[in-house]
């Protein structure tokens, strides 16, 4: 497959399957963002229920949180975001399109003569870079006045770093421990696209771990083995997984050190997590501009000292991408071209299809029974329509990993076939003992 079409066609196959759909598309879309149908709903569920469970059920020093959206916009000028979280921005007087000023396509030097559009290829029409704030601004109550701007919150962090002294009063926790939350987050971004991989709203699964300083360059290789293994145990392939270790110039100013875990796209290597040393700088900043203070009182040695943080930073729909290219496969079956994602079975949106061999001779009526069985223990789909390859061809595309198929045979001794997504192997299972088959697969 040229890589150039790869994209083209996940993108084709998320929106026949139900996985992802662009907003709003009956009014011609809503610029980088989407809306996730039946399938794209289950398949986030399933990565952010694996991540929560990893996180919060299997530790006992990590806490749950679910922060506002909104908050205080002190909180923003305190995190530096109202001053700092800006974009060179240009635009092209010709055919007024927008790029950021550091766009490698851009030939010259943008405000001056010589600058060329790289989409019109027009010279002299590039305006001086300005900056532009990434954050979506809006006023809290009934009047549109300035001391009423709220934001929407450009990361989730910040909820963790003001919760912090709430969460661990409440929770009892002692240093080391963490903060892990789920949620929305939204960037006005200038170059948004590539599908869902960088879009103006999305969700965020974030762990801060609060340590004690000294501690923290342990703790930051632990989480940075610790959050690799747990992609290749998704079932992604390793050799399309990748550290970034930033560069001194790449830095974030409050990073004492940070990696990226880089996923090979067919658009090439992106980040889709981020791990860092955030030293002691959030919680620094929002004591200096709360006038609360923040620091830890270690009950053992009676020593006070604010946290170093170490920050686990996923996105969801970043994930989620990961998992639809990593599973997209087409290859050669009885000299048919077969589409098939191979989604880990926990991640697979269903489970298992059921079908009749044909609409006759009671065989619907058996497979609607078997179905009704199986449901609400596993997300299954019923499809008696067409052939019965074309329906297995169908779950194939929307990565369920099992079908069962009632025949003549089911008939006569209550057995049924299951098939193999993968390996496309078939074998005879009595019908009673298909859950106990399915959990014990699912689980494997």
């Amino acid at each position: 497959m040229a890589k150039t079409s790869v994209m083209d066609k996940i993108v084709s196959l998320a929106k026949r399957r139900g996985y992802v759909f662009q907003s709003s598309e009956i009014y011609g879309g809503l610029g980088s963002v989407w809306d996730y149908g039946p399938l794209g709903t289950e398949l986030k569920k399933n990565l952010k229920d694996r991540w929560w469970r990893s996180m919060v059920y299997e530790r006992e020093d990590i806490e749950g949180l679910d922060a506002a959206i909104l908050m205080h916009p002190r909180v923003w000028e305190a995190s530096g975001h109202v001053s700092g979280f800006t974009d060179p921005l240009v635009d092209c007087k010709q055919c007024k399109n927008r790029f950021r000023a550091d766009d490698a396509r851009i030939k010259g030097t943008p405000g001056l003569p010589d600058a060329q559009c790289p989409v019109c290829g027009t010279k002299g029409t590039l305006t001086a870079p300005r900056l532009f704030n990434l954050m979506f601004k809006t006023f809290m109550g009934p009047v549109e006045e300035e001391a009423a701007i709220v934001y929407l919150r450009p990361e989730t962090a910040q909820g963790i770093y003001v919760n912090y002294l709430n969460v661990l009063q409440a929770s009892r926790q002692k240093i080391p421990f963490g903060i892990a939350q789920i949620g929305k987050a939204f960037r006005n971004e200038i170059t948004p696209g590539n599908f869902t991989f960088r879009t103006r709203e999305f969700e965020q699964m974030e762990m801060q771990f609060f340590v004690k300083p000294g501690e923290d360059e342990a703790w930051f290789d632990e989480w940075r083995a610790r959050r690799m293994q747990w992609h290749q145990d998704l079932g992604i392939r390793a050799d399309r997984l990748r550290f970034h270790q930033h560069t001194p110039d790449e830095l974030a100013h409050y990073a004492k050190a940070a990696f990226d875990i880089e996923y090979e796209f067919p658009f090439g290597w992106q980040e889709f997590e981020g791990i860092h040393n955030r030293t002691d700088f959030d919680l620094s900043r929002h004591q200096e501009h709360s006038g609360k203070k923040l620091e830890y009182l270690d009950p053992a040695t009676s020593e006070r000292y604010v946290p170093y943080i170490i920050e686990t930073s996923l996105g969801a729909d970043r994930l989620a991408l990961v998992a639809l290219v990593d599973a997209y496969a087409e290859e050669e079956v009885e000299g048919e071209t077969r589409v098939v994602l191979r989604l880990h079975p926990a991640l697979a949106p269903i489970k298992v299809g059921v079908f009749p061999l044909v609409k006759k001779d009671g065989m619907p009526e058996v497979a609607t029974r078997i179905a009704s069985d199986l449901r609400g223990h596993v997300a299954l789909f019923y499809d008696d329509g067409g052939s019965i390859g074309r329906r297995y061809r169908r779950q194939d595309e929307a990565g369920t990993p099992f079908g069962i198929t009632v025949d003549g045979q089911t008939l006569e001794d209550q057995t049924v076939t299951v098939r193999d997504r993968d390996t496309l192997r078939q074998e005879r299972i009595a019908a009673d003992q298909l859950l106990a088959y399915l959990r014990a697969r699912l689980s494997a």
